[in-house]
Order: C-alpha cells, then sequence, then structure tokens
C-alpha cells in the first residue's frame, strides 16, 4: 500500500392548382414545391458522405489453377483480375480489407475515393479469419473510418454496403439486418463464424469494404455472398474483426519493440480502456503505468479502444519517450513510457528497457530507483507552489523503496532530506553524498503531485555501483 500522506400539425386541404399552368407561370402550390437538398439529406446520403473518402477500391492480377481434366497430365493455370475493397483504419494509411482479396496478388493496387492510385503493401493476414491489413504511403494524412460496435445490433434494423462492387467503385447499396451469429461454410477450408447476414447487395468486389448503420459507423466487415442467392450477404462483426486488427497491427510483431499493455474495453468495444494487465519488468510498469489505469491518451492518439495502443506505438523508435495520459483513482495522472526493444537471449527486460538511459539517468536509477528530467520553476508556481523548480518522476523502478512509497511517474521530486531538488546539478550534489546518506537509512524526500505537497521516506541504494560525478 501506498505510504505517502497527506413533435404535430394538421394538415390544410390542398389547392388543386393544374400542375402545367403553375409551372408556366413559374410558381408552385406549397404541396408541389421541390424537395430542399436539405430535405434530401437522409441518413443514408449522410452516411455514405462521411465514410466514401475513407473507403479504398482494391485491384490486382493473381495467377489461379484449373482443376485437372480428362486428357491433361499438369493443372493449368492462368491469370485472374481480382478486386475487393478496404477501409482505412490509420490515416498513416493502414487499411484493413479480407485476407482473400489480396492473397497471391503480385501487385496490389488502390485506389482512394478522390481517384488517387497507389501500391500497397501486405503487412499482416489472418487466413483463419480471413483478414488482413495492407498499407499505402501518401503525402498527406488519410481520412479513417468511423467505426462503431456489433455489439448492440438488431435484426430489421437498416444497413449501408459500400465498395468496389464488380469493380464500379465505391457502388452503394442499403437493406437491412437479416439475421445475426450465421456460420458459413464456403468450401472445404474456409469458414466464417458468427457472422451479419444482410440483404443489402454484396457483389464480388464487395468484399473488405464498410457495412454501416444509420449513424454512418461501420458495423461489420463484407465479406461473403451466398452464390445463386438473391439477398443474402454476409459480413464479420466489427468487433471481431478489429481484435484480429488490434493483433495483427501489434508492435511486438510488426517492429520488435514492447510495450507490456494488456488493455481491455472495460464497457464493451466503445467504452474506457483499461489496463487489465501489466508484463513484469516492461517499460510499462518501469513507465509506473499500473492495472486499472484508464487509457485516456498515448502520444497525440486518443485512446478509445485496444487497437488504438498499438497506432499509438507504431512507428516509434527504441528509446523514444511517449507521453502517456491515464486516469487513476479520479485524477488525471501524466506518465512518459520510453519504448525499448524486445529483449534479447539472456538479458533482463529491465536492463534492455534502461540500456538507453545517460549517465545520470542511469545513476538516479540505482540510487533512488527513479529516472528523474527537470521541471521548471512555473511548473511549480502556476500550482501556486513557491518553489525554485523540481524533477519530474519519469519512470520507477518496481520494487524499489520509491515504488513500495507510492511514487508514481508524473510526480515532481522537490527534496531529498534536507536538499531541494531544483535542478539536475541539485540532484547530482546528492548522489555525490549517496554513500553517505544511505548509511543514515530513510530519509524524507517530497513531491508535488497535482497541486498538492506529498512527503515519505525513502532509502537509498548504492548497489548499482558508483555514483555519476561530475
Amino acid at each position: 500500500m501506498p505510504i505517502l500522506r497527506l413533435l404535430s400539425r394538421r394538415a390544410s386541404r390542398p389547392v388543386l392548382w393544374p400542375l402545367a399552368l403553375a409551372v408556366s407561370i413559374g410558381t408552385l402550390p406549397p404541396q408541389y414545391t421541390l424537395a430542399s437538398p436539405a430535405d434530401r439529406m437522409t441518413p443514408v446520403v449522410a452516411a455514405v458522405r462521411n465514410a466514401a473518402p475513407a473507403v479504398v477500391n482494391i485491384q490486382g492480377q493473381k495467377s489461379v489453377t484449373d482443376p485437372l481434366v480428362a486428357g491433361r497430365t499438369t493443372p493449368a493455370s492462368r491469370e485472374v483480375n481480382g478486386m475487393g475493397t478496404g477501409v482505412v483504419i490509420d490515416s498513416r494509411g493502414y487499411i484493413l480489407t479480407n485476407f482473400h482479396v489480396v492473397d497471391g496478388v503480385r501487385q496490389i493496387n488502390v485506389t482512394l475515393d478522390g481517384g488517387q492510385a497507389y501500391v500497397a503493401q501486405l503487412v499482416a493476414n489472418d487466413r483463419e479469419t480471413d483478414l488482413a491489413v495492407i498499407r499505402i504511403k501518401t503525402p498527406q494524412p488519410l481520412p479513417t473510418i468511423h467505426i462503431g460496435t456489433s455489439q448492440d445490433l438488431m435484426t430489421g434494423e437498416t444497413v449501408i454496403a459500400l465498395g468496389n462492387a464488380y469493380g464500379y467503385e465505391h457502388t452503394v447499396t442499403s437493406g437491412i439486418i437479416s439475421a445475426l451469429h450465421r456460420n458459413v461454410q464456403v468450401n472445404e477450408t474456409q469458414q466464417y463464424l458468427d457472422l451479419i447476414q444482410t440483404d443489402a447487395s454484396i457483389n464480388p468486389g464487395n468484399s473488405g469494404g464498410p457495412l454501416m448503420n444509420l449513424d454512418g459507423d461501420m458495423i461489420g466487415l463484407n465479406v461473403a455472398v451466398r452464390a445463386g442467392a438473391q439477398g443474402i450477404g454476409f459480413a464479420i462483426p466489427i468487433d471481431k474483426a478489429l481484435d484480429v486488427a488490434t493483433r495483427l497491427i501489434k508492435v511486438e510483431k510488426l517492429e520488435s519493440y514492447w510495450h507490456g499493455i494488456t488493455p481491455l474495453a472495460a464497457d464493451g468495444p466503445t467504452g474506457p480502456v483499461t489496463i487489465a494487465r501489466i508484463e513484469r519488468d516492461s517499460p510499462a510498469e518501469i513507465s509506473g503505468l499500473a492495472r486499472g489505469d484508464r487509457l485516456e491518451q498515448i502520444g497525440t492518439t486518443q485512446i478509445d479502444r485496444p487497437l488504438d495502443v498499438e497506432r499509438a506505438l507504431l512507428g516509434r523508435r527504441a528509446g523514444e519517450r511517449v507521453p502517456v495520459l491515464v486516469q487513476r483513482d479520479g485524477q488525471q495522472v501524466a506518465l512518459d513510457m520510453v519504448v525499448a526493444a524486445k529483449p534479447g537471449p539472456g538479458r533482463s527486460r529491465v536492463a534492455e528497457s534502461n540500456s538507453q538511459l545517460g549517465p545520470f539517468q542511469q545513476a538516479t536509477w540505482d540510487a533512488f530507483g527513479l529516472t528523474l528530467e527537470p521541471v521548471s520553476k512555473s511548473t511549480l508556481t502556476d500550482r501556486g507552489l513557491p518553489l525554485d523548480g523540481g524533477m519530474r518522476v519519469v519512470s520507477v523502478k518496481p520494487g524499489s523503496s520509491a515504488a513500495t512509497q507510492g511514487v508514481v511517474a508524473g510526480d515532481i521530486l522537490v527534496q531529498i532530506h534536507r536538499w531541494y531538488t531544483t535542478s539536475e546539478e541539485d540532484v547530482q550534489f546528492i548522489l555525490n553524498r549517496a554513500d553517505a546518506v544511505a548509511k543514515l537509512g530513510p530519509v524524507r524526500f517530497d513531491i508535488v503531485r497535482g497541486g498538492e505537497r506529498f512527503f515519505g521516506q525513502l532509502a537509498l541504494s548504492t548497489s548499482g555501483g558508483e555514483t555519476t560525478r561530475r
């Protein structure tokens, strides 16, 4: 336990004017007034208009092998044109689609809503669920699809499909949800479980495109059509598709570094994202993140779903410090997490995570169990505290004296023993006397959290080796 203190209108009878006369004199009675564009802006129109920029058309060629026929001893192969659809899930060009759309395609050609064409690379795929993530690199950030949930779908509700049907780009169809939780056996090797059935026309080329509700939220990813049937199409529920997408773009898989966070959408896929588990000695644990913290932001990415955790950390470098904002016990806490490479054989994760530390930070880590960075005087005076500066806690060593006293990343260290810690030089002064201070046993330390000042007892350690002297 931490030890720190402290709406009706009556219809009028229509006047029956001859319509031709009314048109000839340029005047129409109210009952013949043409609808304004605003009146024609139905939910379907609005949903399509909002989603279209985040929907892409996919085309490519691949070889297929025909089955053996009488008189032929070897299989015959031929070139076919494939087509499909995808949805942008990250503004840097990451696109979610069906794996069968890009499987075996030599060049994945992607066309945006505005007509710009790019060649995509396959990032990752999951053959069992028939999902894949591809990426295009564009000079400008791309609009992303608005994601909903498949948790509260209702049989009979109106849905909209958008996609590259038969190569007719951005084709729109609409219908209803015909049924939920359908299992579909496509062939001997491919089975889809728990699909959404819809009568919105889904044709070859729609695969990988969005199925949307009237709010314009993507609630499914179109995947299959029943051959020979009319009005029977299927989509993967979006919650399931996003779970798979999260695994596909996991930074540990794609970029060989890790964070140690297991996120959980506590109240469903669109609910607050909390930390369900923290891996021991991980960058997340070292930064001060804890199980139960509600994730609000990582870097500049708002965390609305577990997928956002991976999105926020894609493209980082080992040793890069990433600001993290969480809610903890009703208070907002700002932390810094240092991205670390995956531990190599024979190296502990703590050692791997700390391999980027400079001499000063290594010394404070060894002596105090903390890594620190300077905080200006104005930061503290803005909080109503008459102090000349301090040292922000960047990370806390698990199991250290500081950790057991309840210090967390984001706290500001302002005093150790009888010395103020207003700058790096002040801390170095204490480090140079760490051996002597350690012999005193636990000494008082003061930290600032929010606008309050707390104190506790800190035992300095010299077991990490000699401290750095200037």
